[in-house]
């Protein structure tokens, strides 16, 4: 009795959850979104207030002291004119690069470079406190001091929420992806203080820290969040020819300003232009690789667009970690070759079979940008920092790169090596537990996520411009001739009857 007593329970316990995640969507934002926007944005001005201040070489009277006490004479000097091409090189990769790669849906545009615009300008916000909470925090005044550096890294940070997005396009609301951010930022100012402080890592350009934790963030939440209906959908879940060619914009400026992204924290001296001349030899070398695999991959040899969109990134991503190593010019070549390759692959064959077998739904397939070359890009930089010797990089060099001083003095290549390959392990993990338990938050039926049926389509969210008139058939003769003949026999007709 008492066991049948507990199964009744269990049982009416189960369809009651399953009543209440399951339950009619309702996508009317006009409470949720305002409330979120003004309530945040509220909370950032206080936060602001109560923490951040300018650094020493953005603060008026701190720049003058700094000035008289380093003997310096010119302004030219104030490091704000060494890393700002670097930092608008960067936002524009954030709010105009991937906004545009988000475009490729026939109809979600608005929403992709919307909401991007709209999670990058909380995120830089709340990545501000959280990154200066854990490395700049002054322990007397209790402020955060920031300048044009903590202005790269908070674009860093918003990143890995952007990465993460990708996978959920279309099938989340604006409400969600605040949440999706708000919780990204944080993860990723904790496994980026446990990575590059406590393991005493090197990623400049975020391999580990950025895009295998974006990547995997993103994917862990989209796996929790596995629409069985989604196929209801299906007629959006794609391109048209002009949805297609804004996204191209969008990996155009990605490839273009991609050296920026990765040498933008970088030392001055060699270690800039290494990281810039490193990453813009693997980017070439993917795109080769993504183009020859992408013809492959079709009986007449036609190029698809998602490859030539997506994989031809995958090599500034791989090299984000060993970018500023001494990785070797061909060295570098060898990683865009390699996951050019891989990139393309993965959405050939690796992204039908997640959502297959996984029930894992990637609506940009991040999985074969960021989270694999990502991965690839810490365990490559794991194995260029193992091998580093003197000879090549001189006794002053090593600690020059590896940064081994005070109590990382000890520290060899080797070592190195091992704490590079840990680093990746950490993202990894991080991204998979954080992303899990994110997805679960966002099962709750209280964020106005559109129905399977409803999903990809900016109608649910945005006040969408009606479709233009159709033109009649005889004004089409440009678009490759339509009814040509059609319209060519109608008219003899018409003279022979007069």
């Amino acid at each position: 009795m008492i066991r049948a007593s507990a199964e009744v329970n269990m049982g009416n316990l189960c369809e009651c959850l399953g009543n209440f995640f399951g339950r009619q969507k309702n996508t009317n934002v006009r409470v949720s979104l305002p409330a979120v926007c003004f309530i945040w944005q509220i909370a950032m001005i206080v936060l602001f207030g109560i923490f951040i201040r300018y650094d020493e070489e953005s603060d008026v009277k701190k720049w003058l002291e700094h000035k008289k006490s380093a003997n310096i004479s010119s302004n030219i000097e104030n490091d704000f004119y060494f890393r700002y091409p670097s930092f608008q090189d960067v936002h524009v990769m954030i709010f105009v690069g991937f906004g545009f790669l988000m475009t490729f849906l026939k109809r979600y545009s608005f929403s992709g470079v919307g909401f991007n615009f709209l999670i990058a300008a909380f995120g830089l916000q709340w990545a501000l406190l959280m990154q200066g909470w854990f490395h700049s925090l002054d322990p007397v005044t209790g402020t955060i001091s920031i300048g044009i550096e903590s202005l790269i890294n908070a674009d860093f940070c918003c990143a890995g929420s952007l990465i993460a997005m990708g996978a959920l396009l279309g099938k989340v609301s604006p409400v969600q992806l605040m949440v999706v951010t708000l919780f990204g930022v944080t993860l990723f100012a904790v496994e980026e203080y446990i990575i590059l402080d406590l393991l005493h890592c090197r990623d400049a350009g975020g391999s580990m820290v950025i895009h295998a934790f974006g990547g995997y963030y993103g994917l862990a939440i989209s796996w929790v969040l596995y629409r069985p209906k989604l196929h209801q959908s299906k007629s959006l879940n794609g391109s048209v020819y002009h949805s297609d060619m804004f996204a191209m914009i969008g990996t155009l400026f990605l490839w273009m300003f991609w050296p920026s992204f990765n040498s933008a924290i970088t030392d001055h001296g060699d270690g800039q232009p290494r990281a810039a001349i490193n990453t813009y030899l693997a980017l070439a070398s993917s795109v080769l690789t993504a183009v020859a695999i992408s013809s492959m991959s079709q009986k007449k040899g036609k190029l698809d667009m998602v490859h030539i969109q997506n994989a031809t990134l995958a090599g500034g991503v791989a090299m984000g970690t060993a970018a500023e190593f001494m990785i070797t010019p061909y060295g570098s070549l060898i990683v865009g070759f390699c996951c050019g390759i891989i990139s393309t692959f993965g959405y050939l064959f690796v992204t039908p079979f997640l959502e297959k077998t996984l029930k894992l739904q990637d609506t940009c397939g991040i999985h074969n940008l960021h989270a694999v070359p990502g991965m690839l890009g810490g365990f490559v930089g794991a194995i260029v920092a193992a091998f580093a010797n003197e000879d090549v990089y001189g006794k002053e060099g090593l600690k020059h790169v590896f940064d081994f001083e005070g109590d990382f003095a000890n520290r060899t290549p080797g070592t190195q090596g091992g704490f590079q390959a840990a680093g990746t392990c950490v993202a990894i993990a991080f991204g998979l537990v954080g992303g899990g338990v994110v997805g679960l938050i966002l099962r709750f039926p209280i964020w106005g996520d559109p129905a399977d049926d409803n999903c990809f389509d900016d109608d649910v969210y945005w006040e969408v411009p009606e479709e233009e008139e159709i033109i009649p058939p005889v004004l089409e003769y440009n678009n490759h001739m339509i009814h040509k003949h059609q319209d060519i026999s109608e008219s003899n007709f018409s003279v022979e009857q007069s």
